[in-house]
């Protein structure tokens, strides 16, 4: 995500509250998750990582950058391209999902949602979408979307019609720069912009539910631009495997997570 440096300021003084309420042990009923590194698979320095998700076994990833925004399908395991497309120069992708036979792709200010065929990536379809576009999920009956913005946007995805949307807090607190999104076992996993940390929350209250601390996994990961943050999450329901990785990252971490305590 290339945002302003107003918003990275902002954003990080954002970060800087969370992780002093999550420190100083204002949790009451939020936990706080550490992780350990499983298995790592390689990733493309190159991919400035905006959306991730498993289906069937294959990686998909949606990749951002004017001019370099596509959408791929992956082995995991070598970080084989088996299929892409690549987005209009005039594009900068976002978050993606799949939602039956149809993968959803956001753009960032272009106000465009593009619908591609799952099997062909074919072009069937685009919508109207009048925030920008962040990241993305699907819950088995809505699109989940990100706005960078405090909110959650739930859409009907036969006419693309919003539904409703749910402001994000922690122990009462706005939480902001909600970025790339994962719909795991009935909570929306968001990665926080330029943090380590990705929080669990209840997709009808908006609350946190619990965090994820992720320090010390971009060192691992040889990121080397300023801009490589941790951004991707996918779960892979078949195998129960947690995956993340970061724009620019040279890794995807297959982690477990245990409750801090």
């Amino acid at each position: 995500m290339m945002h302003p440096q107003i918003h990275l300021r902002a954003a990080r003084k954002m970060l800087v509250l969370l992780l002093f309420l999550v420190s100083c042990g204002a949790r009451g009923d939020i936990s706080i998750y550490d992780y350990t590194v499983i298995n790592s698979y390689p990733h493309n320095t190159r991919y400035f990582t905006q959306g991730l998700f498993m289906h069937d076994g294959f990686l998909y990833e949606g990749t951002g950058q004017y001019g370099e925004s596509a959408l791929r399908k992956l082995n995991l395991d070598d970080g084989e391209v088996l299929q892409q497309k690549a987005l209009g120069r005039r594009y900068f992708g976002e978050g993606i999902t799949v939602a039956g036979d149809r993968i959803y792709q956001l753009t960032w200010r272009e106000n465009m949602v593009f619908v591609h065929d799952l099997e062909t990536f074919d072009t069937l379809d685009s919508h109207y979408l009048a925030t920008e576009g962040w990241g993305l999920a699907w819950n088995g009956e809505h699109l989940i979307i990100s706005d960078g913005s405090d909110r959650l946007f739930f859409y009907d995805p036969d006419g693309f019609q919003e539904v409703r949307s749910v402001a994000v807090t922690f122990q009462g607190r706005p939480v902001r720069y909600l970025n790339e999104l994962e719909y795991i076992r009935g909570e929306v996993w968001a990665n926080i912009w330029t943090s380590n940390e990705i929080v669990r929350i209840d997709p009808q209250s908006g609350e946190v539910q619990s965090v994820i601390d992720l320090s010390g996994l971009r060192e691992l990961a040889d990121a080397q631009s300023s801009d490589a943050v941790l951004n991707g999450i996918a779960w892979d329901a078949e195998r129960e495997r947690l995956l993340v990785t970061g724009k620019l990252w040279a890794k995807i971490f297959e982690i477990e997570l245990h409750e801090r305590p």
